[in-house]
C-alpha cells in the first residue's frame, strides 16, 4: 500500500528537496507552504498554499496522511534569525504546536519535526576548535536566543506528545544544510548561499566581505545527504533528538577560499567586525546517527559547494546580475 506523506514547508528550500525524494521512494506527497517553491516545480502529487499558523489549516494539511514531515518554519540565516526573535519563536510555535495537535486528531502515524543545532548552549560554542556536540549536551538549556528556544520546545513538545498521546515523533537537529535550490539573497541566506553569491558577482582580483574575522568554525552537510538522514529516521526506532550534519569543520574564512578556487579567482577577503556572526564554533557529533542508522554523510564539501556555486552563478545570469563573460 502506497504511504502518503505531508511536507510542511514544502515550497522552502529542504522542503522541496525532500518532497523530491519522498516521491522517487513511491510516496504519495501532499505539500503545503505559504508560498510556491521558487526556483523549480514541485514533484508534490498534491500542493496547497495554506497558513499554518492556524489550526484549521493544519487539520486541512494532515487529513488522510501517514506520516507528516514538519520543517515549516520562519527562518534564515544569521543575519534574519539575530534580529527578528519574536517574529521566528511565535510563528513557529504556532505552526508546531498546530501541526503535533492535528495529527494527534487525524491519527498520523509518525511526525518528524526539523530541529536545529541552535538548540545547544552558546557556552559550549565560544571558542574556533569547537569539541563535536553530542546530543545529551543540549542540557543544562542555554539555546540561541529566539528561533533556538522555539526548536527546543518543540522538540519537548515532541516528547510530550509521543508519552501523553501515543504519536510516534522523531527528531533531528540540523548543522548548515546546503545545496542548490535554496535562498541566495535577500537576508535570509545561509553562509554557504552567500559565500556562493559574494564570489560569483565579485571580479577577480576584487574584494569580498566576510561578517566576523572569518576564524569562526562550522560544518556544513548536503541536502542529499539532509533528506536521505531524514527518511531513514522516520523510518527508524529512534525516539530521541538525533544529530544530523557532517564533522568536518572549516572556517569561514577557508570557506571562502574553497568557493573562490571553484569559481577560478583570486579575491581579498575584507572582515566587516560589526556584522552578525553567531557562535565561535559549531560542529556535529554523529557517533548516535551512525549507529543508530547507520547514516554518514557521502557528499564531499567540495563537490557539494561546486555544483551550489554553478547553480547560483546559473541564476545570477538569469536574473541579469551577472554576465556568462563575468562568470567564466
Amino acid at each position: 500500500m502506497t504511504k502518503r506523506a505531508l511536507v510542511a514547508g514544502a515550497g522552502g528550500f529542504i522542503g522541496h528537496h525532500l518532497v523530491s525524494y519522498l516521491v522517487s521512494k513511491g510516496y504519495w506527497v501532499r505539500g503545503v507552504d505559504m508560498k510556491m517553491p521558487e526556483y523549480e516545480a514541485s514533484k508534490a502529487d498534491e500542493f496547497e498554499v495554506l497558513d499554518l499558523r492556524r489550526l484549521d489549516n493544519c487539520l486541512m494539511a494532515t487529513r488522510q496522511v501517514d506520516e507528516v514531515y514538519h520543517l515549516a518554519a520562519d527562518m534564515g540565516g544569521i543575519g534574519y534569525i539575530n534580529f527578528h526573535h519574536a517574529d521566528a519563536a511565535g510563528n513557529n510555535v504556532l505552526i508546531s504546536t498546530h501541526l503535533l495537535e492535528s495529527s494527534r486528531i487525524n491519527s498520523v502515524q509518525r511526525f518528524f519535526f526539523a530541529s536545529s543545532a541552535c538548540v545547544y548552549p552558546q557556552g559550549l560554542q565560544s571558542g574556533a576548535d569547537v569539541t563535536p556536540l553530542r546530543e545529551e549536551d543540549a542540557y543544562p538549556y542555554d539555546p540561541d536566543e529566539g528561533y533556538g528556544w522555539e526548536k527546543l520546545f518543540t522538540e519537548k513538545l515532541c516528547q510530550y506528545y509521543a508519552v501523553d498521546h501515543g504519536l510516534e515523533t522523531r527528531v533531528a537537529r540540523f548543522h548548515n544544510v546546503y545545496g542548490p535550490l535554496g535562498t541566495y539573497d535577500g537576508g535570509r541566506e545561509k553562509a554557504p548561499a552567500a559565500i556562493c553569491r559574494k564570489v560569483a558577482l565579485a571580479q577577480d582580483g576584487g574584494e569580498i566581505e566576510i561578517w566576523g574575522d572569518g576564524e569562526q568554525t562550522r560544518s556544513f552537510m548536503h541536502i542529499n545527504d539532509c533528506v536521505d538522514g531524514v527518511w531513514r529516521l522516520v523510518k527508524s526506532d529512534q525516539r530521541g533528538p538525533l544529530n544530523l550534519g557532517t564533522s568536518r569543520l572549516i572556517t569561514i574564512n577557508a570557506l571562502v577560499d574553497l568557493v573562490s578556487e571553484i569559481a577560478g579567482k583570486k579575491l581579498v577577503k575584507r572582515h566587516n567586525m560589526e556584522g552578525p556572526q553567531g557562535v565561535r564554533g559549531r560542529n556535529s557529533d554523529n557517533t548516535r546517527v551512525n549507529a543508530a542508522l547507520s547514516w554518514e554523510p557521502l557528499v564531499s564539501l567540495e563537490d557539494g559547494l561546486s555544483a551550489s556555486y554553478r547553480w547560483i552563478e546559473n541564476e545570477l545570469i538569469k536574473e541579469g546580475r551577472l554576465t556568462a563573460a563575468v562568470a567564466g
